[in-house]
């Protein structure tokens, strides 16, 4: 007879592709279930937060729903700083876990609801009549509010006998959000006789946008105004035409991109929330830019803002196209006065920093020029997360996965490889990370070096410092022991877990990156490239950062 632990994985097998996790005593039922009586992939990682982790860059790299499974109290605990990325992340996934018995707490348990509900993820917790039913609306939650949920199985529940499974509808979505109301239409109408007026206007599309499916409609908007476009870092990719898109604004943007961004008149902004980095800490639009942003938030989430459409972007976009065709409106043809040329040229670095170790910019614009087209980055967190921006162009917003920077974490970075390895069974992976995340993150490095094999690369810049802590605390005077890591051979940990690791302190040794890919991914292992770089060089965005705390 199929137990209550049996409910919950044939349930969540009808809206999850896939699992990831670390089997103990709270989910191993649940973990039997799914291995035997469903279809359900299942990936083990080798700390609980990784199977957050994974799930979430699962997600991302497919837009489709994936789940971590852990254990209770310790294993639960482990997932905190990856449950808050995702929630602040705005990433549905789900996960279960097992929790404390019904008839009361253990001497080991936690309030595991109350820990979760802190970090900002509602619990449902099943039972012996209900499983099924509450599995459904984990699910349902997590896709409509695009957050994670746990789902908690009590530990003396796991194994009850509960019946034969029951068929369960599908999760209920809400449709795509529309203006609705005298208010909200007559604020369309002020945005499309704005656009309609505009002699430079700008369209920044957020990974919102690209949730959304906005890119045709943003596409149809930016030929209908003749408006330049931009994205933010998780947006990029999202306009269909690239002759007239100025790259990705904040302090990863190029210096010519930023000058044109700060001369638009009417900038309209979809699917982004504006944060600090996006908008370069308050200097991206000149004073006298008309802002406008549509977003499904309550409301305008930056201050700039000064027209608050709340809809979905796509919605929004074609609503703003039609309205445009029916009053006879002209393009601006501002892009059309624009030498984009060169727009977004980067610093090319020297062979060399002064201290003698690996200049960042030139290894990267080297590695950005050797990776393999079809790839997805997927990077930590850290002062380093510039130089793939900057350097490695990627296709679309699920080629760019950045897990951790939403909550300002470190050390998720090769958890992501195998969620998005999973999801983009096609492409080459590659992880940017640091020295101290990737430290942090050492437990994954196996299942990164596991799943994604030959179509794995990770890019380690080894500065022997929390970077990002040296550049804006020490430059203030403070004690950098604490900052400063001794420098590991990452090559040799890698070769340890099955990985072939290069040490790299000069250009030339990045010869070993081409002559990989080169070869097909069958017949290649997990690469991990160990590069010896100055600390000495600041990124674009860090300088921005000290600039602003100084």
């Amino acid at each position: 007879m199929p137990t209550v632990s049996a409910h919950v994985a044939h349930t969540l097998a009808r809206s999850v592709d896939h699992v990831f996790g670390v089997m103990g005593n709270g989910n191993a039922y649940f973990l039997d279930a799914l291995e035997r009586e469903t279809p359900v992939g299942y990936t083990a990682v080798r700390h609980e937060a990784g199977a957050v982790v994974a799930a979430d860059a699962y997600h991302r790299a497919s837009g489709r729903l994936a789940a971590g499974t852990a254990t209770y109290g310790a294993g639960f605990t482990n997932t905190l700083t990856a449950l808050a990325e995702a929630v602040q992340a705005q990433v549905p996934l789900v996960l279960v876990v097992g929790d404390e018995p019904t008839s009361g707490p253990r001497s080991w348990d936690v309030d595991q609801i109350a820990l979760a509900s802190a970090v900002g993820a509602r619990t449902y917790t099943v039972g012996r009549t209900d499983a099924a039913a509450t599995t459904v609306i984990a699910v349902e939650h997590a896709l409509t509010y695009r957050v994670p949920t746990v789902l908690a199985i009590p530990y003396d529940v796991a194994t009850v006998e509960a019946g034969p499974v029951p068929s369960t509808t599908a999760p209920r979505l809400p449709e795509p959000l529309a203006p609705v109301g005298a208010f909200a239409e007559g604020s369309l109408r002020e945005l499309a006789a704005a656009l309609a007026g505009a002699e430079r206007p700008l369209l920044l599309a957020g990974r919102g946008a690209w949730v959304a499916g906005a890119g045709p409609a943003l596409g149809a908007l930016a030929d209908a105004t003749g408006a330049l476009t931009a994205s933010t870092a998780l947006g990029r990719g999202v306009f269909p035409d690239t002759a007239h898109d100025l790259g990705v604004t904040g302090g990863f943007g190029a210096d010519r991109a930023m000058e044109l961004i700060a001369q638009a008149d009417v900038a309209v902004v979809f699917g982004a929330s504006l944060n600090q980095f996006t908008m370069r800490f308050g200097a991206l639009f000149s004073p006298g830019t008309r802002v406008f942003q549509v977003d499904v938030a309550p409301t305008a989430t930056h201050a700039h803002v000064g027209g608050y459409i709340r809809g979905d972007a796509a919605v929004v976009a074609g609503a703003l196209v039609t309205a445009l065709e029916a009053a006879g409106s002209t393009p601006s043809g501002w892009r059309d006065t624009v030498d984009l040329a060169g727009v977004d040229h980067r610093h090319p670095g020297e062979a060399l920093a002064p201290d003698g170790r690996l200049d960042p910019r030139s290894a990267a614009r080297r590695i950005g020029k050797l990776l393999p087209a079809d790839r997805v980055v997927v990077s930590d967190g850290g002062h380093f997360i510039g130089w793939a921006n900057m350097y490695w162009p990627v296709a679309a917003p699920d080629r760019m996965l950045m897990v951790g920077t939403a909550y300002q974490s470190i050390g998720l970075g090769f958890a992501s490889v195998p969620g998005a390895a999973i999801a983009k069974p096609e492409s080459t992976v590659v992880l940017t990370t640091g020295d101290g995340g990737g430290l942090m993150a050492l437990a994954d490095l196996e299942t990164a070096v596991r799943v994604a094999g030959g179509r794995g690369l990770a890019v380690v810049w080894n500065d022997a410092a929390y970077g990002a802590e040296v550049n804006l605390y020490g430059l203030k005077g403070l004690a950098d022991g604490p900052m400063r890591i001794p420098e590991v051979d990452f090559a040799a940990l890698a070769a340890a877990v099955g990985a072939l690791g290069i040490v790299v302190r000069t250009l030339d040794d990045l010869d070993a990156l081409a002559t990989w890919a080169a070869r097909p991914a069958a017949d290649r292992p997990f690469l991990l490239l160990d590069l010896r770089i100055s600390a000495d060089v600041l990124s674009p965005h860090q300088e921005e950062i000290i600039r602003v705390n100084s």
